[in-house]
């Protein structure tokens, strides 16, 4: 194994010992009570399965029998969780066939960032996730199941169901994907359309049409943002099957895999194996983090790996991120860091030729537990019906494109281009791999906005043609929850393409499918708690090396220091139902924590942050 893998994996566990060893011990504590509805009084159970066919009622009263709960992000105005409608009656019925049960113990919220983007909704986007963490520690509360499995796919919908499943880690719990869409009109063509719309020369018309074109089915959207990253990572962690990911909605292959993902969890429960907290340790942890590296995967899970981390008693942190990305070499890509979307991915190869590509490089852990049993290697197959049974085989030897999928030893990148930045304004990350190497240097004026559409605004005036760097300030969790800040990327790419040097600099979040424009994110301490962002004013020189991940104003010391603290515009956000979570923004930790809301309440509970 590479010696630099072992050493942040060391670092990580060291770190955590304290927080980790109180996660064991709560979830051994779980684990030692009766399992499942076994403790229940006969009338805790009787309203439990009063709505049950005959069938189930009868399993359900034989104590040995093994119940599955389903958790379910299920609506159909996502198209990736659309497929989800029919998902819990076949599951049922693969269960009976199993001689099992199973029961939907709840939904969770599933809000969809590219329909909310540039919108007031889109400040509920981040603590989404923490409310679907509650969701989900709601729905297997009712302490009927012996087994779980989640359904969801998309931006915040899985790190919410992993945290809140972390918190039932005693039980073996399976993640079910729906798939991508088939393949629309390419994303780099949907790109351009949106970019000639920003300038006025495509109309909505045009422009809907594109989108319309590229968003077109049910199925995961095809540019490998924040979902498709999901997926990638849950197969690293061991908690979805092999392969699973990338099989379109409503094939024969894709009806397989979520029979067998049920009769799997069952499976695990009746054998007293595979609980979720002995599979996802520091070990799988690290193996999710390079599998984003390696794939130039969304800058979100900068985020979420963090606070799923702590909610399994693990303190991972960017300066772990920042070290493996100097050794994980970039060997996938997908648009934005290539042309190709998911689909085009996994015709190439798709996740198995990835797992055997970095185990043979010695960066990953293969020595895990999964849900497919014990072993990283098993990820190296792929599914396939073989006269209508699912079976896995061998995954590609060879990459099927070379633009695609490349070995590990003539990578597109010898590093993993995702870096800590450090200075006199915070510290955040900045995603490289998209980036060319004559724009990651960008010394510029800055200009000061505190939403997206006064940044529109002024680019519409032309009163942005010069070489900028563009600050979107009160954008961090606690200031009006981190939404994601998309609605600029036309535009940035626009003053690029013209010659000039352009970057942004926020506390707030980029697209999970950031792109061509350097963009330092996620900066803390975030503008709202008094921050050095806070301090500054337009036309301040601001340097951004993303080579040597510096950030900096270039100021007299002292005259910064004497510098007055701005203060944010609007901190009461109301409308659309932002004030319903006023008290979740207060209680949000800074970005390289997480931005969770959950961070002290866990640090009490699993006894202190470790160091």
């Amino acid at each position: 194994m590479h010696p630099g893998l072992v050493e942040v994996t060391e670092r990580l566990r060291l770190r955590s010992q304290v927080s980790r060893s109180a996660y064991l011990r709560q979830m051994a504590e779980a684990a030692g009570l009766p399992r499942g509805r076994r403790k229940l009084s006969c009338g805790n159970l009787a309203h439990a399965m009063a709505a049950c066919q005959p069938v189930d009622k009868d399993r359900l009263r034989m104590m040995d029998e093994v119940n599955v709960g389903m958790v379910t992000a299920y609506n159909d105005m996502l198209s990736a969780h659309q497929p989800y409608e029919h998902f819990p009656e076949q599951i049922r019925q693969a269960l009976r066939a199993f001689g099992a049960t199973g029961q939907v113990a709840g939904g969770v919220p599933a809000m969809c960032d590219g329909v909310t983007q540039g919108e007031p909704g889109m400040e509920l986007s981040l603590v989404s996730r923490d409310v679907i963490a509650m969701g989900t520690a709601v729905a297997l509360s009712h302490n009927m199941f012996d087994a779980a499995l989640c359904l969801g796919v998309c931006d915040k919908i899985v790190p919410g169901l992993l945290m809140g499943a972390l918190r039932f880690g005693h039980l073996p719990i399976v993640f079910v994907p729906a798939g991508p869409m088939p393949s629309g009109l390419p994303n780099s063509e949907k790109a351009a359309v949106r970019e000639r719309y920003a300038e006025g020369k495509a109309s909505r018309a045009e422009l809907l049409q594109a989108e319309s074109e590229s968003y077109h089915s049910a199925g995961t959207c095809t540019f490998y943002g924040t979902a498709n990253t999901n997926q990638i990572l849950l197969e690293a962690m061991g908690l979805q099957l092999p392969g699973a990911s990338f099989v379109q909605p409503d094939s024969p292959l894709r009806a397989a895999l979520t029979v067998h993902a049920a009769e799997q969890a069952a499976r695990l429960a009746r054998a007293g194996q595979g609980s979720m907290a002995s599979i996802l340790d520091e070990k799988a942890l690290i193996n999710a983090l390079v599998l984003l590296l390696a794939t130039g995967g969304s800058t979100n899970l900068t985020l979420h790996l963090v606070a799923i981390g702590q909610c399994a008693g693990l303190q991972l942190r960017w300066e772990d991120m920042d070290a493996l990305s100097k050794i994980v070499p970039s060997i996938a890509r997908m648009y934005p860091n290539g042309r190709a979307d998911i689909n085009q991915f996994q015709a190439a190869g798709g996740t198995a030729w990835l797992f055997r590509q970095l185990l043979e490089a010695g960066l990953l852990h293969e020595e895990v537990q999964t849900v497919a049993g014990p072993g990283l290697s098993r990820y190296t197959t792929e599914p396939v019906l073989l006269d209508g049974a699912l079976v896995w085989r061998e995954g590609p030897q060879q990459s099927l494109d070379n633009d695609i999928l490349r070995t590990w030893q003539q990578p597109f990148a010898a590093e993993g281009g995702l870096r800590l930045v450090t200075g006199n304004l915070g510290r955040g990350v900045i995603k490289v791999s998209a980036v060319a190497p004559e724009h990651r240097r960008v010394s510029a004026p800055c200009r000061l906005f505190e939403s997206q559409q006064a940044f529109v605004e002024a680019f519409q005036a032309g009163q942005l043609e010069q070489d900028l760097v563009a600050v979107l300030r009160f954008q961090g969790p606690a200031a009006n929850g981190m939404p994601e800040l998309h609605k600029l990327t036309p535009y940035l790419s626009l003053l690029q393409d013209r010659g000039f040097k352009v970057a942004l600099v926020t506390d707030g979040r980029m697209s999970g499918a950031s792109g061509k424009v350097p963009a330092v994110i996620h900066l803390c301490p975030e503008a709202a708690a008094a921050g050095p962002l806070a301090r500054l004013m337009d036309g301040d020189l601001l340097c951004v090396d993303a080579e040597a991940g510096t950030l900096k104003v270039m100021i007299d010391g002292a005259q910064w220091a004497n510098r007055p603290t701005a203060v944010q515009a609007q901190p009461i956000r109301r409308g659309w139902g932002r004030e319903l979570f006023g008290f979740m923004r207060a209680a949000a930790s800074p970005a390289e924590q997480g931005g969770s809301t959950f961070t002290a309440s866990l640090a009490m509970a699993d006894g202190g942050a470790g160091e």
